[in-house]
């Protein structure tokens, strides 16, 4: 289709505007140069757009934005930073939040378990990590070991015979990875019936009252360091109570307060640390007579180091005496002492810095009458049948305290009773307790 071209003006005609007919814009070139020199720009849709808005909204100023001439930045306390907002000033949501609340409430719950079973929690601790005071070096794990729910069957496994000492008293020991505290043994509350006239909560109050009676008398570090166990005093009867004290003003070999307490004296024995390992386990039964039996069976290990006249006890003249009763007396009475000085010192440890280990194992039954029946205390431990067994204790010595022998003092020499009987395993409860009375040794302490 043809196109129709402009006509060039003719010559004759004059053109009205004045020029000379040439068009102006024929050499004007739109290049980039031509642009930036342009006076007016045209103003972007955004821009267009806001500005619109901002007729009728004019924008607030959120504080959040910041420019070079505001100056140096404010500091903030704890380190907290400003919200973030968007460009219209309203703030952003945080994100990534949302996992904390469920770690506060899981933490919160810990803690108040924590809080309320403080000694299950230090318990715990002590049989994973050691009790603070050297039982292991440091990142070896320690075998933890259950309590008892019967008679074992066998000894502990042998350990490495490492020399205890005042930083490590537990080494070369089965009893690292026991427990340290009574209240891990059973029977469970929840396990516990009725049994005779007493109800099932009154039969769990009862093992209560022997367990804190045990911790009393044994693990204590009052009572442990020799001072006098005025709590476990307090949880007896009164005929119990009056030969207890009796024996702690005159001790003698009928009636001797180690059969009661484990007490050492500050003189020769100094106990390392206050914590002590335990194992054992406690039974319930009727007595027959419409009341109560609680029997326990418990070794205790006690760790030592020398008190300031231990040499010189060791070179004293030892009295020997008739042997310990047998069978089963009253309480304060019975068992047998051993001994023992079997860990070969170690050449490269000196003699202040070496630790020994007594085994104390107490088979205990407490009864609890039928109030109908017979004239008893209510909440008052009555005992019906003690004995106990020593191991690392001078046989023949009645004083009313446990006397351990250290091995940096053997080679000086003493007069003290010899050992006669075979040797035995203070850690071994799968044997019944030695009531025969036989001075005997231990194969490890």
């Amino acid at each position: 289709m043809p196109i129709a071209e402009d006509p060039e003006p003719r010559p004759s005609e004059e053109p009205k505007d004045g020029t000379d007919g040439k068009d102006p814009f024929a050499d004007l070139v739109l290049d980039e140069e031509f642009v930036r020199a342009a006076a007016v720009k045209e103003q972007t849709g955004r821009t267009r757009m806001l500005a619109a808005r901002w007729q009728h909204t004019p924008p607030v100023d959120p504080g959040g934005r910041r420019s070079v001439n505001d100056g140096p930045r404010p500091r903030q306390r704890f380190a907290r930073r400003a919200r973030p907002v968007d460009p219209w000033g309203n703030p952003r949501p945080r994100r990534g939040g949302r996992w904390r609340t469920p770690l506060f409430v899981v933490l919160t719950v810990a803690l108040v378990l924590a809080a309320l079973n403080v000694d299950g929690l230090r318990s715990w601790y002590s049989t994973r990590f050691g009790d603070g005071s050297g039982g292991t070096t440091a990142g070896t794990p320690v075998a933890t070991v259950a309590p008892e729910t019967g008679t074992p069957t066998a000894a502990p496994p042998a350990v490495d015979p490492k020399q205890p000492t005042v930083d490590r008293p537990w080494a070369g020991s089965p009893a690292e990875g026991w427990p340290t505290t009574v209240d891990v043994f059973g029977p469970e509350p929840g396990t516990i019936t009725r049994i005779g006239v007493f109800g099932a909560d009154q039969v769990a109050a009862q093992v209560d009252l022997v367990k804190r009676y045990l911790a009393a008398a044994n693990l204590d570090p009052r009572t442990v360091a020799g001072g006098r166990p005025e709590a476990a005093l307090a949880m007896l009867s009164p005929e119990g109570r009056a030969t207890a004290e009796k024996a702690l003003a005159s001790p003698s070999r009928d009636q001797d307060p180690t059969g009661w307490f484990s007490r050492f004296d500050g003189r020769d024995a100094i106990p390392v640390g206050d914590t002590y390992r335990l194992q054992g386990r406690i039974s319930v039964e009727g007595d027959g007579k419409r009341g109560v039996l609680v029997h326990t069976d418990f070794t205790f290990v006690y760790p030592l180091r020398p008190g300031p006249d231990a040499a010189k006890r060791a070179t004293a003249p030892r009295p020997s005496g008739p042997a310990r009763p047998t069978g089963s007396p009253a309480p304060g009475g019975g068992g047998v002492a051993k001994p023992v000085g079997l860990l070969t010192p170690a050449a490269d440890v000196a003699g202040d810095t070496r630790t020994a280990r007594t085994v104390v194992r107490r088979v205990d039954t407490f009864r609890f009458h039928d109030p109908a029946k017979f004239n008893v205390e209510r909440d008052r431990l009555y005992f019906e049948q003690t004995a106990s067994e020593v191991g690392n204790s001078e046989c023949d010595v009645y004083d009313g305290w446990y006397h351990p022998q250290f091995d940096q003092f053997a080679a000086l020499g003493g007069a003290s009773s010899a050992p006669s009987g075979p040797p035995s395993d203070p850690y071994d409860r799968s044997q019944e307790l030695r009531t025969d009375g036989v001075c005997g040794t231990v194969s490890r302490s």
